[in-house]
C-alpha cells in the first residue's frame, strides 16, 4: 500500500507539475469597466415607461413616445458596466484565444423600485486559433473601431452597422470571410408588425478588406450577400439581399475623424437596429426587398492631453413601397451629438453629451428626443 500510495502522490505531482507547464504557457486577462450614467431626457410624445429600451440607450425607433406619460424624465444606471476574460496560450507558435464578456444592457426584468437588478448579458463568446475564429462575436460587416467616442452606449446609432452574431471568420492579413448567423426580419402586405422569420438554411456571407495608409490612416470595406427567407403560416418566399459598407479613421494633427457609409437592398437588421426592416411581402407573399442608405461623420478634437470632445451627425433612410408597407413604417432617422469628456488619469473618465434624435415614419408621423447625459467611466 506505502508504494501505491508514493506513486499516486508522484504521479499527482507530475500533473500538477505539466498543468503548471501549461498554466506557464496561458495568459489570463480580465478587463472591463465600471459605468455610471444620469440621463435627463424630453420626449417630443410623452416619455417610454420605466425599462423601456429607448430610457437605456438611444433606439431609433423607440423614441415616438408614449401618449399620457409624462414628457421629461430621469434615469440614474450602471447597466453599461461590463466585465471579460480572455486566455492567450502560444501552442508550439500556434496562438490559441478564447473571450467572454457580459454586461447588463437591454433587459427589462430589473426595475427602480427597490434592487435595480438586471439580468447578465452575452456580448462576445469566441474562441480563435491562429486565422481563425468561431463563436459570437462583431459581424464582419461593421467596424467597431469606426464608432465615435460618445457616451452614448451606440452613438451613432442611425448610420451604422450593429450587430453582434455567432459566425466563422478566417482572417489573412487585411481580408476577412466569414459565414454568418441568418435572420430575416419583413413586414406583411399592408403595414403590421414585424414579422422574424426564425427560419433559413443559408448562411450570411461577409468579405471585407482592412487597409491603412502612410499617414496613419485606418479603413475598411465591407460587403455582404444574405438570403431572405421566410417559411411561416403558409408563406414560402425567399430572395437575395446584398449591401456595402465602408469606414474610416483618419489622423487630423492630434484629432481624428471617423465615418461610416452603408447601402443595400435587404440589409434590415444590419443598420440602424433594424430601424426597417430587410423586405416586405406583396399581395402575392413573395418577398420584395426593402432599399436603405445610412452614414455617420464625426469629429474629435482633442483641447489638451485631458481634455476632449467629439461632434458626431448620423442618419439612415429606408425607401419603403408605401403601396406595400402602408404608411406607418419608418421611413428617416437623424441624431446629433456634442460632449465634453476630461480624463483626470488614464483609466478614468467623466463627461457631459448632449444629443437630439429624430424619427419619421413614413405617414409624416414623427418623434423627437432631447438628452442631456452624464457619465462615469472606470477602465479596469
Amino acid at each position: 500500500m506505502k508504494n501505491a500510495k508514493v506513486s499516486l502522490l508522484a504521479a499527482a505531482t507530475l500533473l500538477a507539475l505539466g498543468s503548471s507547464a501549461a498554466m506557464a504557457e496561458t495568459e489570463f486577462k480580465f478587463g472591463g469597466y465600471v459605468k455610471a450614467d444620469v440621463m435627463f431626457s424630453d420626449y417630443s410624445n410623452g416619455a417610454p415607461d420605466s425599462g423601456n429600451l429607448s430610457r437605456q440607450f438611444y433606439v431609433p425607433g423607440t423614441i415616438y413616445g408614449t401618449p399620457g406619460n409624462g414628457k421629461q424624465v430621469v434615469d440614474f444606471q450602471a447597466r453599461e458596466s461590463r466585465f471579460n476574460f480572455k486566455t492567450t496560450t502560444d501552442l508550439d507558435g500556434h496562438k490559441l484565444t478564447g473571450f467572454i464578456e457580459l454586461d447588463f444592457m437591454t433587459h427589462t426584468d430589473g426595475n427602480e423600485r427597490v434592487s435595480n437588478s438586471y439580468s447578465p448579458r452575452i456580448r462576445h463568446a469566441f474562441v480563435s486559433y491562429d486565422n481563425w475564429t468561431v463563436g459570437q462575436t462583431w459581424s464582419t460587416f461593421m467596424n467597431p473601431g469606426s464608432l465615435p467616442e460618445n457616451l452614448d452606449f451606440v452613438g451613432a446609432a442611425d448610420g451604422t452597422p450593429f450587430v453582434r452574431q455567432t459566425q466563422v471568420r478566417y482572417t489573412n492579413g487585411g481580408f476577412q470571410f466569414a459565414l454568418e448567423n441568418p435572420e430575416t426580419t419583413v413586414t406583411p402586405n399592408g403595414g403590421g408588425s414585424r414579422i422574424t422569420s426564425g427560419s433559413g438554411i443559408v448562411p450570411d456571407f461577409v468579405a471585407r478588406y482592412n487597409f491603412k495608409t502612410q499617414g496613419g490612416a485606418k479603413f475598411t470595406l465591407a460587403g455582404i450577400a444574405r438570403q431572405l427567407n421566410l417559411e411561416k403560416n403558409g408563406i414560402d418566399s425567399q430572395t437575395m439581399g446584398y449591401g456595402v459598407n465602408f469606414t474610416g479613421v483618419i489622423p487630423v494633427g492630434d484629432d481624428d475623424l471617423k465615418l461610416s457609409a452603408t447601402a443595400g437592398d435587404g440589409l434590415g437588421r444590419y443598420m440602424a437596429l433594424n430601424y426597417a426592416n430587410a423586405g416586405v411581402l406583396d399581395a402575392y407573399g413573395d418577398i420584395k426587398t426593402i432599399s436603405s442608405y445610412g452614414g455617420f461623420a464625426s469629429y474629435r478634437h482633442w483641447w489638451n492631453d485631458k481634455w476632449r470632445s467629439s461632434f458626431t451627425l448620423s442618419g439612415f433612410k429606408a425607401d419603403n413601397d408605401v403601396a406595400l408597407t402602408g404608411g406607418a413604417v419608418n421611413e428617416e432617422s437623424y441624431s446629433g451629438y456634442i460632449n465634453l469628456l476630461y480624463s483626470p488619469v488614464k483609466p478614468m473618465t467623466v463627461g457631459v453629451e448632449y444629443m437630439y434624435a429624430e424619427n419619421t415614419k413614413q405617414n409624416g408621423d414623427k418623434g423627437e428626443l432631447n438628452r442631456v447625459m452624464f457619465s462615469v467611466k472606470y477602465v479596469l
